[in-house]
């Protein structure tokens, strides 16, 4: 069984809804956002390592771009410094390789269509199995060129996706794309960049409710605009857990003790 539907199952219920733990806002899964290759070149093991052992549920692993459609200036800013200092697609698979020697929790990559179709998608997925990815996110990639061209590909491989809904998505496009998640759905808070928000508002609040009440077996997580404890387990409420990326970025990137920042740091959110 794939290590993210094993990870999720203990915050959701046989009905696909948020189990009643987390909706009484007792906790969720918490999934942190990393920059491959920052702030330093081979930071990215021993950060990964020390969040598993701090008690973070999952990571996701971003792979710097030049051209981040989805980031904000907070990790534009990171990928820009780790392409500096020199990680490439090739690296971050050895890194992953190196993690996976000590670390358990499921692995999910972030990147842009155009990665993939440098690398090569199928070496990709090939490459990413074999190191021990579980999942990719893959913010521009349409879904129709997904279905079309990649599903199966992926399924061979048990490699799982994830996809984005917005506050703009129609129900109908919700559904749609929240069957073709096989990792989780993931619930952008905002039509915004990440890292564009603090805080939850009430058109917000509202919208995650409309997604917590419709048909959807697939587990959800809320993204963008999660960064402290309130944030965090207001999303928690709605949905199987949340997704912190800017603000952690931040802790790191001004951190003098990357162990002592991430102990804090996850424990300031959970």
């Amino acid at each position: 069984m794939n290590r993210i539907k094993n990870t999720l199952e203990k915050y959701s219920s046989p009905s696909g809804r948020a189990c009643p733990d987390v909706i009484s806002g007792l906790g969720g899964a918490l999934n942190v956002y990393l920059t491959a290759g920052f702030p330093k070149l081979n930071d990215t093991i021993e950060i990964v390592q020390e969040l598993e052992k701090n008690g973070v549920d999952m990571v996701e692993i971003g792979m710097p771009f030049s051209d981040p459609l989805a980031d904000g200036p907070t990790i534009q800013n990171s990928s820009e410094i780790a392409i500096k200092n020199g990680i490439t697609l090739e690296l971050i698979f050895q890194q992953i390789e190196e993690i996976r020697k000590t670390v358990t929790i499921p692995i999910i990559l972030m990147g842009y269509y155009n990665q993939l179709l440098q690398f090569g998608v199928e070496d990709f997925v090939k490459k990413a199995t074999n190191v021990g990815v579980d999942g990719l996110i893959i913010p521009d990639l349409p879904l129709d060129i997904y279905q079309k061209e990649y599903q199966a590909l992926l399924e061979q491989y048990n490699l799982k996706m994830s996809f984005l809904i917005t506050p703009q998505t129609t129900e109908e496009r919700v559904l749609e794309i929240a069957k073709e998640s096989t990792a989780f759905l993931y619930v952008v808070s905002s039509y915004a960049i990440t890292g564009g928000k603090s805080g939850i508002e009430d058109y917000q609040t509202e919208y995650f409710k409309k997604v917590a009440g419709l048909s959807i077996q697939t587990p959800k997580l809320i993204g963008f605009g999660i960064s402290n404890r309130e944030t965090f387990e207001k999303a928690c409420q709605y949905v199987e857990g949340a997704i912190i990326g800017s603000a952690f970025i931040k802790a790191i990137g001004k951190s003098e003790n990357i162990k002592t920042t991430i102990k804090e740091f996850v424990e300031s959110i959970k």
